[in-house]
């Protein structure tokens, strides 16, 4: 009977524990909205008045100089993506940048064994297709690190204000190929129609299989 009395104390404890980080971790977050989002550090990069409010954005003038070493602390620990459909991707993106249009690639990101330690989203004009799969990430994310709140994998993402359109207009030289394809350009109307229904099979695809009990092992 004593040892069960000492459980049930220990047990209590410990959840009374659990509940005064995650106090402080939330309370952490309101009063300093400059840490990142497991609270372990203020942002790296300097950030703008985006459009998105819930989202941290960053300038084309950052993004260049974040290309040209201009942040020594973050080395080429970073990686950009480009949420834009594969046409315009091939058509001139920045430099470095990785193509990332569907939710399979962000699952893909969060398995990874050697994550970067920012990053960087951008669409054409960061209006939607960034957006959503940034949300999406910090949601998964989110969900897997339910048990240890508010660690992440990924704590530090942002935005491209403007997307690639506003890259392009101000830093040509660091695009590759230095060309910018719209994603409405006529001459890709049946690329755009593929790769469209190609996102929306995929993710109906998985909405089936979340209605379903399912162990994510990493």
């Amino acid at each position: 009977m004593v040892q069960v009395r000492n459980e049930e104390i220990k047990e209590k404890i410990n959840e009374r524990q659990e509940d005064e980080r995650i106090k402080s971790a939330v309370e952490r977050l309101s009063d300093d909205v400059e840490l990142i989002a497991d609270c372990s550090r203020p942002y790296s990069l300097p950030t703008v008045c985006g459009k998105h409010k819930d989202l941290k954005s960053i300038s084309p003038q950052t993004v260049e100089d974040l290309l040209k070493g201009k942040y020594p602390t973050i080395d080429n620990n970073y990686m950009i993506l480009d949420c834009r459909y594969p046409y315009e991707y091939d058509g001139g993106h920045i430099q470095g940048a990785v193509n990332t249009y569907i939710k399979d690639s962000i699952d893909n990101l969060l398995q990874l064994q050697d994550k970067p330690r920012i990053l960087i989203f951008h669409c054409e004009f960061s209006s939607q297709r960034a957006p959503t799969l940034l949300r999406y990430l910090r949601s998964q994310d989110r969900l897997l690190n339910s048990d240890n709140y508010p660690s992440l994998y990924y704590p530090e993402v942002y935005i491209l204000d403007g997307g690639y359109k506003a890259f392009y207009e101000q830093t040509k030289n660091l695009c590759e190929p230095c060309d910018y394809i719209q994603m409405l350009d006529p001459k890709f109307s049946e690329e755009l129609s593929i790769f469209q229904s190609k996102k929306s099979r995929g993710n109906r695809s998985r909405e089936e299989k979340m209605r379903k009990p399912r162990v994510i092992r990493f």
